[in-house]
């Protein structure tokens, strides 16, 4: 007895965002509203707070402020490629300027160093797949980035009496 299959269901662009990238999109957006929130909160302190932290905060705040836009819109065009310079160059500068950052920890370097060396290797490799069309491994490395160098790095500003948990909290 033949049967009338049902249709296949459409599939969706491949490129679109999936549902992790809609919650590290929704993750980037409340650390970005966390962090404005904070600085808001130690507006008395501004004039303490070295130039190197301004520097770090502000190209910080450029890629988090980026990637919900990055992960959520259309991808592969050329509006994609040239926020994902900017976003490429805000994760470098980001990266290099906290290695001028260490006075969270007496002078010397912490935990958090680590994913500076990461993010110094791994953007590279990132903006590369990008460039040579390995989208697959690119979609991996923007969301291990993600992840890790904004977003779990972005947690650990707010705690163990950091500039910015300090002005949040205190």
């Amino acid at each position: 007895m033949a049967t009338i299959a049902d249709p296949l269901p459409r599939r969706s662009n491949p490129l679109d965002a999936d549902g992790y990238e809609r919650v590290l999109s929704v993750a980037a957006i409340i650390l970005f509203c966390v962090v404005i929130a904070a600085l808001a909160r130690g507006y008395p302190y501004w004039a303490k707070i070295p130039s190197a932290i301004w520097v770090h905060l502000a190209t910080i705040m450029i890629a988090v402020a980026l990637t919900p836009v990055m992960l959520l819109r259309r991808r592969g065009d050329r509006p994609h490629r040239r926020l994902g310079t900017i976003w490429v160059l805000a994760m470098i500068a980001t990266a290099l300027i906290s290695f001028t950052v260490r006075n969270a920890n007496h002078g010397h370097f912490s935990f958090i160093h680590i994913l500076s060396a990461w993010t110094l290797v791994q953007v590279p490799i990132l903006w590369w797949a990008a460039k040579t069309h390995r989208i697959v491994r690119h979609r991996r490395s923007v969301r291990a980035m993600v992840t890790g160098a904004l977003l779990i790095a972005g947690f650990f500003t707010f705690p163990f009496n950091r500039l910015l948990g300090q002005f949040l909290f205190g």
